[in-house]
């Protein structure tokens, strides 16, 4: 135990126990507080436990003490606030770092922080004892959260429990001066994990065209030459995915615009910690990557490198140099770093998962031996009206909390079918969980539970209540019922509403937009009416727990179901006899035998208010897509056509707080040029909506307007709803800490619910 220096003999002195809560444990806060200590002449102690990080200090300096707390804290921690109580002084000579303290949690786990330039430096320094060694970090960086089985943060808690560490390792650990002072993941080749592959060895089967699958932070990539047409659309044939997109890894920041035209918000966002995969412009050029990477899209999501193994790749495709210049020049290799999940299922994080269910689809799985203890799929983020948006929120942003401003009761909001996150708030915290996916299969819904499990037990809650979809047919509502819980249960787009609301911290009643594919509404509008209709492009007031459907888009006919959401053609009829056309449906879709058949019996179809199902209609009509591969895939294809939105007259009529768009749609009926359509029909829904939202906001009073649903991932529609809002005087709000789409809804859920129960339930509770 290591003791800093004395404080002045005969100073005045006072003594202060000072507890410091948020994001401190894991990130060198102990040997910051000692050496801050030792810098000002203090006294005491620092210690973690479960609340966060304890301080008794004391000497003559305690007040610039607590400012450089929070003015110089590590890069990585956060510091959600600092308590001081006066204690007598007791005369102590000293200041110490003690040993961490259990009990139950109410402090954080840190995310996941990509490789730090001073651990860099050390991996491609031949005479550094980390020299190429694929698992080194430090207290700025490594694994996190993904390792962690409980709190306190400390080594036998995590994975790295099972591997005792070397003389050097473990002098390192406990010297407070030395950057991996109480690194819990430190590790060096004598002591540390291992690959079972050499990085010569994958890097001959990327260059020789072949399909890697490699385990890293959160769970397994599935990896080949993003620059090879051959590799990657061999990699689609194996993975059964013919059009989602591939997000691509480049090897250093420099590279990025090789393959994107990243604006330095782009380049901001990807140099984050957290690494994250962001979604830039493409080149209209020509952007050096496989055709197949990101087909038919105007965006490629590019990922930097964030664990040493991939830094260790690209220096061993550029042949190994021995010079550090290759880290910050532009490198034209490229390599797809795609979740490896199988046919929708959860990312693979075992080595023997891996070896049964990647094994049709790698030509070489690379493993190692540190457990992944928490699965997390990269992180998605866009650059929308200026600011980062999240598209998937995971892998190094979980489980930073949303700050919910006030205490509560503890919720557990099991978010919806598609996308589905979980949401536990604590006190006044609400952490949403990393992206679980869609609860189709039965390993999903495994890999749901051990989110909800792993969840509630990092945080030491148990909850009061839970959270739910209306839908009574979602796993996620059948799950709700089994817990022995209070149940509430949250209209689908009063949450993505209310998500909005409390990520930007608005209490009190708010006017907004959700705008999706589906949600099953209600016979009464209210939250106690009977769930019945399919929703998905609604203007809602949302107070508390309470909310009120203020208005819709005009319906039209869901030919099929949940089949419409697939097949884009089926909406396009339901546009054709929205519009007195539906005898066209059989010539425009002459290889669809049914086209005409549907059409015919179309009045007999349930409806849908979706502005979701009105993209898809839009995109058959223009002829682009009559069936998609995946959800979305028509509406992004759609706006990757959009040049500049233009508005067409009269392409909208607004009546009793109904927005249609029929005159929209019979002029797409009869637009050849696709980009020409594409354009008018983003320009006319951003006209039309504003005027929708301008109303209601005049004839209620409110001036901040929350947009919310996935048809704000939409750059086009979201920037152009903010910026004409913005010209008639209100103040638009977009999803930000957490995804626009339903992988903000368990957020919205957790807020509604949390109102309820402050008031005992009422309204919506079972």
């Amino acid at each position: 135990m290591l003791t800093a220096s004395p404080i002045p003999t005969g100073s005045p002195v006072a003594r202060e126990r000072i507890r410091v809560r948020g994001v401190v444990q894991g990130v060198g806060m102990r040997p910051f507080v000692f050496g801050l200590a030792e810098r000002l002449g203090l006294a005491g102690e620092v210690r973690n436990d479960a609340e966060g990080v304890l301080i008794e200090a004391e000497g003559t300096s305690l007040d610039a003490f607590v400012a450089a707390l929070r003015e110089e804290a590590p890069p990585l921690a956060r510091i959600a606030a600092v308590e001081r109580m006066p204690l007598t002084p007791t005369g102590a000579a000293g200041f110490v770092i003690g040993a961490s303290v259990a009990g139950r949690a109410a402090t954080l786990v840190p995310a996941d922080a990509a490789t730090c330039g001073d651990c860099l430096d050390e991996l491609f320094d031949p005479a550094s004892r980390f020299h190429l060694y694929p698992f080194l970090n430090c207290t700025q960086c490594g694994p996190r959260y993904t390792i962690t089985r409980r709190l306190p943060y400390d080594r036998p808690n995590t994975a790295m429990a099972g591997f005792p560490m070397c003389p050097a390792c473990a002098a390192a650990y406990e010297n407070p001066r030395d950057r991996r002072f109480h690194a819990e993941p430190v590790a060096c080749p004598d002591c540390g994990p291992r690959l079972s592959h050499a990085i010569a060895e994958i890097a001959t089967a990327l260059q020789a065209g072949q399909i890697v699958a490699l385990k890293g932070i959160g769970g397994f990539h599935l990896m080949c030459d993003a620059t090879d047409e051959a590799a990657v659309a061999e990699l689609r044939r194996r993975k059964r995915r013919d059009a989602k997109p591939f997000a691509v890894m480049v090897a250093n920041a420099a590279s990025l615009d090789l393959f994107a035209v990243p604006t330095a918000a782009h380049v901001a966002l990807a140099t984050r910690p957290a690494r994250p995969i962001v979604l830039m412009p493409r080149r209209p050029d020509h952007d050096g990557l496989a055709a197949s990477v990101a087909p038919n899209l105007a965006h490629v999501g590019l990922v930097l490198p964030y664990a040493p193994v991939h830094h260790l790749l690209f220096h061993a495709l550029l042949g190994s140099p021995e010079d550090s210049g290759w880290r910050s020049a532009p490198q034209e290799i490229a390599l797809v770093a795609t979740s490896a999940n199988p046919g929708g299922e959860p990312l693979v994080i075992d080595d023997a998962d891996a070896r049964r269910r990647l094994v049709g689809i790698a030509d070489l799985i690379v493993t190692h031996d540190r457990p992944i203890v928490v699965r997390a799929d990269d992180s998605v983020l866009a650059v929308i009206d200026g600011a980062p948006a999240f598209i998937r929120r995971a892998r190094g942003a979980v489980p930073e909390p949303v700050d919910l401003g006030r205490d509560g009761p503890c919720v557990l909001a099991l978010g919806a079918h598609l996308k589905t996150t979980v949401c536990v708030t604590r006190g006044r915290e609400a952490f949403v969980s990393q992206h679980v996916g869609n609860l189709d299969t039965v390993e999903t819904v495994t890999f749901y539970r051990e989110t909800i499990d792993h969840l509630t037990s990092i945080l030491d809650v148990r909850p009061d209540v839970v959270a739910c979809d209306l839908h009574p047919d979602y796993r996620s509502t059948r799950l709700a019922e089994t817990l022995g819980l209070p149940v509430v249960r949250v209209q689908h787009h009063a949450a993505h509403v209310a998500a909005i609301a409390a990520e930007h911290g608005i209490a009190g009643p708010v006017l907004g937009v959700a705008l999706d594919g589906h949600g099953i509404g209600t016979t009464s509008g209210e939250t106690d009416g009977a769930p019945s209709g399919n929703w998905g492009g609604e203007l809602i007031a949302v107070d508390g727990a309470r909310w009120t459907r203020l208005g819709h888009l005009a319906p039209l006919a869901l030919p099929g179901g949940d089949r419409a959401a697939r097949e884009p053609w089926r909406m396009a009829v339901a546009a054709l006899a929205a519009i007195g056309r539906r005898h066209e449906a059989a010539a425009r879709f002459p290889g669809i035998a049914i086209a005409g058949a549907l059409a015919a019996r179309i009045d007999t179809a349930p409806t849908t208010t979706s502005l979701g199902r009105l993209f898809d209609a839009a995109a058959g009509l223009l002829g682009l897509r009559t069936h998609q591969d995946h959800e979305g895939q028509a509406a992004m294809e759609l706006e990757a056509l959009v040049g500049t939105p233009r508005a067409l007259v009269d392409g909208w009529t607004l009546a009793n707080s109904v927005l249609d768009f029929a005159p929209l749609l019979a002029v797409l009926a009869d637009i050849a040029d696709r980009r020409d359509g594409a354009a008018l029909f983003h320009g006319t829904l951003i006209d039309g909506i504003t005027a929708w939202i301008v109303e209601a906001a005049q004839a209620r009073g409110h001036r901040t307007i929350a947009l919310g649903g996935g048809c704000l991932m939409n750059t086009v529609l979201a920037e152009g709803l903010a910026v004409a809002l913005r010209a008639n005087g209100l103040v638009p709000l977009l999803a930000r800490n957490v995804p626009a789409n339903d992988g903000g809804l368990s957020l919205g859920q957790a807020s509604m619910a949390r109102a309820a129960a402050t008031r005992g339930f009422g309204t919506g509770a079972t």
